[in-house]
């Protein structure tokens, strides 16, 4: 009697580099839109003007911390929002040229408004890196994770280690705070990337929401947040067991199916998925 030949099945290679937060929120939101994006590495999708405006908010900010005087950092961020092309830009139903001139306007107007909230009173640290940025392995997870930072700090409450701060320009703040799911992972990607390239303790991950609209009361334009890592044990663990999970879901062979009730991809994805440009792996 013949003894049949044992198949071995080969691992199958993963289809992205690393993972980062955005690329796994993308996934987890829209498994479609991110294959396009992070798979194929098509950025084809406009941005949208809330997102330019906070973008514009972190590049005045990398100025500032850099030792940049705040006149000059602010006018880094304005140049920013005016050299963004039109066609990147979702100007959702402003569609002539001079409903486009004035929503432009109305960026302009938002981002001197927030930058002008920070920059009135903004957080003193004593700053080690500025915007870093880093690809990094670590020990049990399956694929690198990539993160960058807005700010790496000398931690106040532990000699030796350092704070990661992170910025965030917002239309409302955020509920939950510091116990938002959303903030916890974030927190994790950074948490890895920085201590594996400064070699320290990480102790923290403060988040900075400054509010781009004025509080009719007369409330603080700014929110502060704070990760302390001593206290989230539990949080690494369910952390390493996401990753492994979504590593494992997209190194299998599947159909990827569009979301239409994403309210930031749905219809792009539909449309990807209607055309039939993605292929069953």
């Amino acid at each position: 009697m013949k003894r049949k030949k044992r198949v071995v099945a080969k691992k199958r290679k993963a289809p992205i580099k690393h993972w980062s937060h955005s690329s796994l929120m993308a996934f987890l939101r829209n498994p479609l839109a991110w294959y396009k994006r992070y798979v194929e590495e098509i950025y084809d999708t406009p941005t949208t003007p809330a997102a330019v405006v906070g973008s514009a908010g972190h590049k005045a900010l990398e100025h500032f911390y850099s030792g940049v005087p705040k006149n000059i950092a602010i006018q880094k961020g304005l140049e920013y929002v005016r050299n963004v092309a039109d066609f990147e830009i979702n100007f959702g139903a402003a569609k002539t040229k001079k409903a486009k001139r004035e929503k432009r306007q109305h960026m302009e107007a938002e981002y001197l408004r927030a930058i002008g909230y920070y920059l009135a009173r903004p957080p003193r640290h004593k700053v080690l890196g500025v915007e870093v940025r880093g690809v990094v392995e670590v020990e049990g997870l399956p694929i690198p994770i990539k993160a960058i930072s807005d700010l790496v700090v000398e931690s106040k409450v532990e000699k030796g280690a350092v704070d990661i701060v992170d910025h965030k320009f917002v239309a409302s703040f955020s509920k939950g705070g510091a116990t938002k799911s959303l903030f916890v992972i974030q927190a994790l990607f950074n948490y890895y990337t920085v201590r594996e390239m400064f070699g320290k303790p990480v102790r923290r991950f403060i988040v900075y929401e400054c509010k781009k609209t004025r509080n009719a009361d007369g409330r603080k334009q700014m929110r502060r947040y704070e990760i302390d890592f001593a206290k989230h044990a539990q949080d690494f663990k369910v952390f390493h067991r996401l990753l492994h999970d979504a590593t494992e879901e997209i190194m299998r062979r599947r159909v990827y199916l569009p979301n239409p009730s994403d309210m930031f991809e749905g219809d792009n994805s539909f449309d990807i998925y209607r055309l039939e440009l993605v292929d069953e792996e």
